[in-house]
């Protein structure tokens, strides 16, 4: 008789094991009490835009009993009409016999969302359930997601003749919004822009943006789940899209009620002249940028009861021009990147060129994470001043992180190497939300503002008179108790 050699007696234990195993079926628990158990009772989603497939959401199927179990069948209760879709241990389907778990072991299930477009303009809720079957006894899990019609630009979108867009329906942009020179694109009250990752809003002609305090114009990425589950959202997040831009020959836009958010920067004005008026922003929002948050060549911009917060570079970068901010929240306590720039900084050169600067900042905070420092008017501000350049500047009635005196540029300024206290800072606690109102009746700034100034802008961002209390706040917000205002 031959030996086996050892090859061949590896191979032969192998397939023993093997078929070994397959007698474990025998072990398969039947008594109904043995159940699976669930991470989760129900899988949402939030609100997907039509045709476009959503992120992938898992759970786990656990059995916690000393016995093998199997699950007889796992299935989508509608199978895919709803337009959900499931892998159950790395298999695709819609369906699925005959699921072992082994004791005290557990299975992924990952699951996704199509929804359908209809002829609604509301958000649409679509539902299913995922049905396992054990022993005879039935257990699911439940499926939900908002499904939103949108108008879809998948290759972009450029404007080339004077044009509306209303609040119908949201907008989604990929690639980019292009307004051509002598265009004019108008936006209604409500509308929302949702930008893909790199998506711009590139402006040659004018943008006319006029949303109202109950329906601003929201121009935000288009990530609408989390990175962090329950903890970080991409809403918190910075670099989701490319941000606006606006080209030298694009003169008189406007932005009232306007919430720009999430991009890699937020307004950059490219290098143009300060004689025709460049933008006019009221009553807005820009905040949480990767990069720089405004930045402004040369131009003739005017900016009021608006708040500019926290990006990976400056808040406000002004080279050349002429800029007036009145009653606005400067501030930069961005978390989820590291800092790069000061708050705020102002020059009158850039690249061996010379410009004229004329900076006036009326009843603004200048804030930031940044220590005040030691050195006069440092801190929270640059101010790169080149002596063959013109170079104007004034802070009247302003809150500044910095150490520095009052005289002819600085006016009342109340310099701070401690930040106002403000209502919420961002943290993990309340997902990165940040809120710049003053928190108390005795935080820095509150009835310190000009009152001569204020009378021409008596209405904060939120719609509170700062004419009614003892007097005007300094920055974007008046102070209201927290039971009478919410965000």
């Amino acid at each position: 008789m031959k030996r086996l050699t050892a090859p061949l007696l590896i191979l032969f234990c192998i397939l023993f094991n093997l078929l070994s195993c397959d007698g474990l079926d025998e072990n398969y628990s039947t008594n109904p009490n043995h159940r699976i158990s669930f991470s989760v009772d129900t899988i949402s989603f939030d609100t997907i835009f039509t045709t476009i497939g959503s992120a992938t959401k898992h759970f786990m199927i656990y059995n916690h009993n000393n016995q093998p179990l199997l699950i007889n069948e796992i299935m989508l209760a509608s199978g895919e009409e709803t337009g959900f879709r499931i892998n159950v241990d790395g298999r695709k389907g819609d369906l699925f016999h005959d699921i072992r778990i082994p004791a005290k072991d557990s299975i992924y299930v990952f699951v996704e969302v199509t929804v359908n477009p209809n002829a609604s303009n509301q958000p649409l809720l679509v539902e299913d359930s995922i049905v396992c079957t054990t022993n005879g006894i039935k257990q699911s899990v439940r499926l939900e997601a908002y499904g939103q019609n949108v108008h879809l630009y998948k290759n972009g979108l450029i404007i080339t003749a004077d044009t509306s867009f209303t609040a119908e329906r949201p907008y989604l942009i990929y690639d980019s919004l292009v307004i051509s020179q002598d265009c004019k694109l108008t936006i209604r009250p409500g509308a929302t822009f949702y930008m893909h990752d790199k998506a711009k809003v590139i402006v040659y002609g004018t943008l006319y943006a006029q949303g109202t305090f109950d329906k601003p114009i929201q121009f935000r990425g288009d990530r609408l789940d989390f990175i962090l589950e329950d903890i970080l959202p991409y809403d918190q997040t910075p670099s989701q899209w490319g941000g606006i831009f606006f080209h030298p020959q694009s003169f008189h836009n406007f932005m009232d009620h306007v919430i720009i958010k999430n991009g890699t920067t937020g307004l950059t004005f490219e290098q143009s002249t300060a004689d025709i008026p460049k933008l006019k922003l009221n009553n807005s929002q820009i905040t949480n940028m990767g990069n720089n948050l405004f930045t402004a060549f040369n131009c003739h911009i005017e900016v009021n009861n608006t708040e500019l917060s926290n990006a990976g570079g400056g808040i406000a970068i002004l080279i050349g021009g002429k800029y007036h901010f009145i009653h606005c929240t400067l501030a930069n306590f961005m978390t989820l990147k590291k800092r790069e720039s000061v708050c705020l900084t102002i020059a009158n050169n850039a690249n061996n060129d010379i410009f004229s600067v004329d900076a006036t900042f009326d009843n603004c905070i200048i804030d930031g994470s940044f220590d005040a420092g030691n050195e006069m008017y440092k801190g929270e501000l640059n101010l790169s001043i080149d002596e063959a350049g013109s170079f104007n500047y004034l802070f009247n009635h302003c809150i500044l992180k910095s150490m520095g005196e009052n005289n002819e540029q600085f006016k009342h300024v109340l310099f701070t190497n401690e930040s106002p206290a403000y209502r919420q800072k961002g943290n993990e606690k309340n997902k990165y939300t940040f809120d710049f109102r003053p928190d108390t009746t005795t935080t820095l700034g509150v009835g310190e503002a000009d009152i001569f100034v204020t009378q021409q802008y008596p209405i904060d961002r939120y719609g509170i008179n700062r004419l009614t209390n003892d007097g005007p706040d300094i920055g974007a917000y008046e102070f209201a108790p927290k039971e009478n205002v919410e965000k």
